[in-house]
């Protein structure tokens, strides 16, 4: 039973206690086109005016396990992250973010994943990589103040889920929409096939992994820094 009341103005992991179990965050999967949103199809990528742009090495951001937060439970239940305790070891702050509900599905979005995202985009080209699709743009900047009408892929759905002809279900339309241009990748969910496909590019490639748990930290945040700021003195 969701605990939705208690949590859904203002849930924060900085408090002593933790929240009850809510189902995995399932990929939202194919919607409508929205009438003005963003996306960018791997076939329209060569097509697509870049400019000043193209100084910047890609984001491809992912949200579930990035944004919205879960931690494994039983039966492939989830919850939103615990609080650590003083004194475990762990040099970051306690996560915090609230309870929304996506289509229905409950959500926790992290404010301070969202936060050193914002902190990140003055250096990458940010492009939502994710099974959410369009309803990223929908939600997620009033949500939690990112930018509005970001770029996102869209995945085919036709080799049915986790098939990919690269393995990964997201690799054919990101390999297709990033083609030669430097990259990172930050995703809870990559595998052996990712890496592969990361070390066979000419191009610069960074993959992040993130914990579901937590998402996207400061951790995460200064690794991503480190490699732009690198890039940008070859």
């Amino acid at each position: 039973m969701l605990v939705w009341e208690r949590y859904a103005e203002n849930a924060s992991v900085g408090v002593a206690g933790s929240f009850t179990a809510l189902k995995r965050p399932r990929h939202i999967g194919r919607f409508t086109e929205l009438a003005g949103r963003t996306c960018v199809r791997a076939k329209d990528r060569a097509s697509t005016p870049i400019g000043r742009a193209a100084q910047r090495p890609l984001l491809l951001v992912d949200i579930d396990g990035v944004l919205s937060l879960f931690g494994s439970g039983e039966h492939g239940s989830a919850t939103a992250p615990e609080p650590a305790s003083p004194g475990e070891g762990s040099s970051e702050p306690p996560v915090s973010g609230s309870f929304h509900a996506i289509d229905g599905i409950p959500h926790f979005l992290s404010s301070t994943a969202a936060a050193h995202l914002l902190s990140l985009e003055p250096f990458f080209d940010l492009v939502w990589a994710s099974g959410w699709e369009e309803k990223a743009n929908e939600y997620l900047p009033h949500l939690l103040g990112l930018p509005p009408e970001l770029p996102f892929l869209r995945f085919g759905r036709s080799r049915g889920p986790g098939k990919s002809t690269l393995g990964h279900w997201k690799l054919d339309a990101i390999d297709a929409y990033a083609g030669e241009r430097a990259l990172a990748w930050i995703d809870d969910a990559l595998d052996a096939t990712c890496h592969e496909w990361a070390g066979a590019r000419r191009s610069p490639t960074l993959l992040v992994g993130t914990k579901p748990e937590r998402g996207l930290t400061g951790r995460e945040m200064r690794q991503l820094l480190g490699w732009a700021g690198r890039l940008a003195q070859t």
